[in-house]
């Protein structure tokens, strides 16, 4: 990974490739990046400081949490195919989803514990994990929140989109962390074990997390993730 490029204060609200040094213009949208389908938004206020992130895929596009709805967003998003599948890592990531869904038809999936958080909208709810497509899968990892779940993309050495439930700390290393907010801090110490018991090394190599970002110090990832997390001590 290397350290993020000076820019303009107009590009930095634009999406920008995790795997990729390059940032997107207003009129190359519709780039493919050199191969690189993993994009990261601007942090976003309607989600405290949340960062959404977009998987561009033959087996349908996911976008992972809401960002910002503005334009410059959306025709980001359409100009790559649109969205066929928006899963909210919480409920603090909900943001915009109403107007996402209503405006890019795609399938709203959340953890079976916070869907009423979104009633009168066509959800697909999921309770321990849920296969997606061939890489994709959805994973429960409750304690940050009852629903606080986790994507796996199976490509790039494996990818782990944690949501608030795993954040780097001020040293840049993956943690769960505890706040007054927390649901259910020993949940969430449970959670972090189960995904090191279900990956290994050689399967879990980056984790993307929902926040906190700017304590990765110009990196878009966390690299290096499993050993990273194995090291965490309560």
């Amino acid at each position: 990974m290397c350290p993020l490029p000076q820019e303009s204060s107009y590009t930095a609200k634009l999406p920008r490739a995790v795997f990729c040094d390059e940032v997107p213009s207003e009129g190359n949208l519709q780039s493919d990046w050199g191969g690189n389908p993993i994009f990261a938004f601007p942090p976003n206020r309607d989600t405290l400081g949340g960062t959404a992130y977009f998987i561009v895929g033959n087996k349908g596009n996911i976008l992972i949490d809401c960002p910002a709805w503005d334009q410059i967003n959306q025709d980001f998003l359409r100009s790559h195919g649109g969205v066929r599948y928006l899963f909210l890592t919480h409920r603090g990531a909900i943001g915009k989803t109403a107007e996402i869904q209503q405006a890019l038809s795609c399938e709203v999936l959340i953890q079976e514990q916070e869907a009423y958080l979104l009633p009168g909208l066509a959800l697909t709810t999921f309770g321990i994990d849920f296969t997606l497509n061939s890489t994709a899968q959805l994973i429960w990892t409750p304690g940050h929140s009852p629903g606080s779940s986790c994507l796996y993309y199976h490509d790039q050495g494996g990818v782990l989109f944690s949501g608030r439930h795993l954040l780097p700390n001020q040293q840049g290393e993956p943690v769960p962390l505890r706040t007054t907010k927390t649901f259910h801090w020993l949940r969430q110490i449970n959670s972090v074990k189960l995904l090191l018991e279900r990956f290994t090394p050689k399967t879990l190599q980056y984790i993307c997390p929902g926040g906190n970002t700017g304590f990765l110090r110009g990196k878009r990832v966390i690299d290096n993730a499993y050993e990273r997390l194995a090291s965490f001590k309560e």
